[in-house]
């Protein structure tokens, strides 16, 4: 069989892979290895149906149940981060897929690039962390980086054909949250059922506070930076409460050229997997006349303080992008496990910017040290 592509994914039993598999039967991508966190049954069940020579869990004490499912077979089992790195260097992949959630999916991306393998990038944590490390290696490898998120994607789309220099902005858009137009003092006694209650998405829980809290938007301001060799001033974030503009670019002549589709995730996914070619994709049309009226507005930077605490970051520079994201994934665990409230999370994660010192980032290790500060700053901050 003549394959089209050969692919790796890490996170295949996750929103983004689970569809990023979907596209590959319709379009006849090999897909060479599958790694997932913890779902053993999910996880066997793919690599039995699209014929996985590599098959990685990251949480080591499931293993076992893989190497059950697969006794007597070639199927070659991995675990923990030296699994994910190892399916981020296979020779035989032509791209990676890097769907992971959270700072784990930095080295594997690193190590993707080491090897020379290009990359379709849904991880945020990759260049929110890592970003300089990543755009540094990334060019001196010749490798290209694909986006994922249907924001960034949105973007590449518009800049296909344009001269770059003359770019004058972009504008992020944002669907707003369950919680948009909402007050600081509404908030007080936001439970989890409601804050996993995206209004557009079906996303996993992380992904999904992050959307509540505005942090997923200041992690995208962040990642547009060193995707699209940005200045924070040139970004514009702007509320599109339908989430059918996905996001848009300003040229120098004040012309804007947006990209819209219904809020599926498999049109960024096909996009990055197959990039130049548009070919079918399993989603529904866009009508407009269906939604007959589309809405805008401004995000509320007091309200929601993740966004604030992310903007100031980028602005700082150094390690404070790296220190932001880790205090924030320790708290959304801190409010899942219904250790704190909501309002919390961004209250966190702004203090982060006011007392913890800032350092230079100069490799992978300095990455990993700020990460674990700013994740024990917090546990301590809700001890006391």
């Amino acid at each position: 069989m003549d394959y089209t592509k050969t692919i790796s994914i890490l996170g295949s039993t996750g929103s983004i892979g689970t569809q990023a598999l979907e596209i590959a039967k319709m379009h006849n991508i090999r897909v060479i290895a599958i790694a997932a966190k913890s779902n053993a049954e999910l996880l066997i069940k793919q690599a039995k149906e699209f014929s996985a020579k590599y098959v990685c869990i990251y949480d080591e004490d499931k293993l076992s149940i893989l190497e059950k499912a697969f006794y007597g077979t070639d199927v070659k089992l991995l675990s923990g981060m030296d699994g994910l790195c190892r399916l981020a260097t296979l020779d035989e992949a032509d791209i990676v897929l890097n769907s992971v959630v959270g700072m784990v999916g930095l080295k594997p991306t690193l190590m993707a690039i080491e090897a020379g393998k290009d990359i379709a990038l849904a991880n945020k944590e990759t260049l929110v962390a890592g970003g300089e490390l990543v755009i540094k290696n990334a060019r001196q490898k010749s490798v290209k980086i694909y986006p994922v998120d249907s924001e960034h994607s949105a973007i590449f789309q518009c800049l296909q054909g344009n001269d770059r220099k003359q770019l004058s902005k972009i504008i992020l858009t944002a669907s707003g949250g369950p919680f948009y137009k909402k007050a600081k003092k509404d908030l007080q006694s936001v439970t989890i059922e409601q804050a996993l209650n995206h209004p557009n998405w079906a996303m996993g829980k992380k992904i999904t506070i992050d959307s509540a809290t505005l942090m997923n938007k200041g992690l995208e301001f962040i990642e547009a930076i060193w995707l699209f060799d940005l200045k924070p001033e040139q970004i514009e974030i702007l509320v599109q409460r339908e989430s059918v503009i996905h996001s848009a670019v300003e040229y120098n002549d004040h012309s804007v050229i947006a990209q819209l589709g219904v809020p599926d995730m498999k049109i960024p996914i096909q996009y990055a997997l197959l990039y130049p070619d548009r070919v079918e994709c399993p989603t529904k049309p866009l009508s407009l006349a269906d939604y007959g009226t589309l809405t805008f507005g401004k995000p509320d930077y007091e309200t929601f303080d993740c966004l604030s605490a992310c903007i100031k970051a980028v602005s700082m520079g150094g390690a404070m992008p790296a220190m932001v994201n880790g205090a924030n994934e320790e708290a959304v665990m801190q409010f899942l496990d219904g250790n704190i409230g909501f309002l919390e999370i961004g209250e966190l994660v702004m203090s982060v910017t006011d007392e913890l010192p800032n350092s230079e980032i100069n490799c992978l290790d300095d990455v990993l040290r700020v990460d674990a500060l700013a994740r024990e700053y917090v546990r301590n901050k809700i001890r006391k």
